[in-house]
């Protein structure tokens, strides 16, 4: 399975305090959870909240907006209760956040109260809000930061998906893993749900067939399936499938890219002798991708492998601009690879 430690797809600016997981919050006098992906953010936040309210149950919650603010709230809901019971105080809208709000805000950071835990929702939408977030960032206020970076690449949500499997100690087989995240590709939100009604309603490991049998009605051609049938070479069902994949909406570049990502892997574990996990300690990878590798690998030689890589490159380029016919770029590219046809054919 599929481990989520892969690097963030976007650095977190450089920063002085602790940077936290959004799967492994923890709460400091202020946390700052920043960037777009809410899914991310919406789990950081409510793991904050849980850690709290698992230490003390008499926990105060206050929600509050940075850009509806009025004057002096922030110190009121941090301020200690007549019982002394422990606050939480979560602002959202930091981005967008009221001149008010930021003056209070950054002078809250040279004392925070006693006793409570101030969660800021910066998405990074805007510039707004800055000055906070340095000086948050340079090591003021006890703060920490929980980086949610945007997930938009089929290897993000590969990884998100199987982090919440990771996370629930639940066994997914890569082929159900692949078909789960290729059901849900434009909505990280609906693929978290369908990952967490798996976990719920399974008691066992999760197959491929538990996928189709749940979410089948929803998985179309995605572009791996446009490479595994190209690389396995079978060539009328490749192109089949990228017919499928275009009229379904594919956008030619990720389907180049699923086909790179691939030939990319083959590339990397080609000729080589070691066990499938020293070389994927070695290389960065997981054991099941080297070993799908080498399985895509049978029947490819070193030369049909350049040509195919070549093939691709060229692929690439004309997707982004290079030709005025993407299709005919995308035919060209699967005819090579399929039938392991000379570069120039």
């Amino acid at each position: 399975m599929a481990s989520s430690a892969r690097r963030p797809a976007s650095k977190a600016p450089r920063s002085a305090i602790p940077q936290l997981s959004w799967r492994a919050p923890q709460p400091a006098p202020v946390v700052l959870v920043s960037g777009p992906e809410e899914v991310c953010a919406e789990r950081a936040i409510a793991g904050v909240r849980d850690y709290l309210r698992a230490e003390d149950p008499t926990l105060e919650v206050t929600d509050i907006r940075a850009d509806d603010y009025a004057a002096g709230t922030l110190l009121t809901v941090t301020s200690p209760s007549l019982f002394g019971e422990p606050r939480l105080v979560r602002v959202s809208g930091v981005e967008k956040c009221s001149d008010t709000f930021l003056a209070e805000a950054v002078s809250y950071l040279a004392m925070p109260q006693d006793g409570a835990t101030v969660v800021l929702r910066h998405t990074g939408a805007s510039v707004r809000g800055k000055k906070l977030l340095d000086a948050i960032r340079a090591g003021e206020g006890s703060g920490v930061e929980i980086a949610c970076p945007a997930i938009k690449r089929d290897s993000d949500r590969f990884d998100f998906a199987a982090g919440e499997f990771q996370a629930a100690k639940k066994r997914i087989a890569p082929p159900a893993l692949r078909a789960l995240v290729s059901a849900f590709t434009d909505d990280l939100t609906e693929l978290a749900a369908a990952c967490q009604q798996l976990i719920a309603d399974v008691p066992g490991d999760i197959t491929e067939q538990v996928v189709e049998r749940y979410y089948g009605g929803r998985v179309e051609t995605s572009a791996f399936t446009v490479a595994d049938t190209a690389i396995a070479g079978r060539y009328g069902e490749a192109l089949i499938a990228l017919r499928h994949a275009l009229a379904s909406g594919a956008d030619p570049v990720p389907l180049v890219a699923a086909v790179a990502m691939k030939l990319r892997s083959m590339a990397r574990v080609a000729g080589t002798r070691e066990s499938s996990s020293a070389l994927a300690a070695r290389l960065g990878m997981k054991d099941w991708q080297i070993d799908r590798a080498r399985r895509d690998l049978v029947g490819w030689n070193e030369e049909s492998l350049g040509r195919a890589i070549q093939a691709t490159a060229r692929a690439d380029a004309e997707v982004k601009g290079g030709s005025r016919d993407a299709v005919f770029a995308l035919e060209r590219m699967i005819t090579v690879i399929a039938t392991r046809a000379p570069y120039g054919s």
